[in-house]
């Protein structure tokens, strides 16, 4: 009896280990270097993307503080102040 529980024991432990050292053989392979670029990349894309989120948040904030976006809705379309206020000259009101 205590053979056989000693062999299982064996058996899985031989087991475990294959699986791990394919694990490692794959990771330093070709398709593990494509996978660990690709996570990087993908890393990458989500990190611009908060960027350019976080940057259109605060361009907004500032275009309020600022006043260039403010808008008259005169029923039919909005006309934008932005266009105006941009072709102004420096020291104009």
């Amino acid at each position: 009896m205590n053979r056989i529980i000693w062999m299982g024991i064996g058996v899985a432990i031989g087991v475990i280990a294959f699986r791990k050292i394919t694990q490692a053989q794959s990771n330093l392979g070709p398709e593990g270097l494509n996978r660990a670029v690709g996570r990087l990349a993908d890393g990458l894309f989500d990190f611009a993307d908060a960027v350019r989120e976080g940057m259109q948040e605060r361009e907004t904030e500032l275009r309020s503080a600022l006043g260039i976006d403010t808008g008259i809705d005169t029923g039919k379309d909005t006309v934008v102040n932005s266009q105006a206020a941009l072709r102004r000259q420096p020291g104009e009101n």
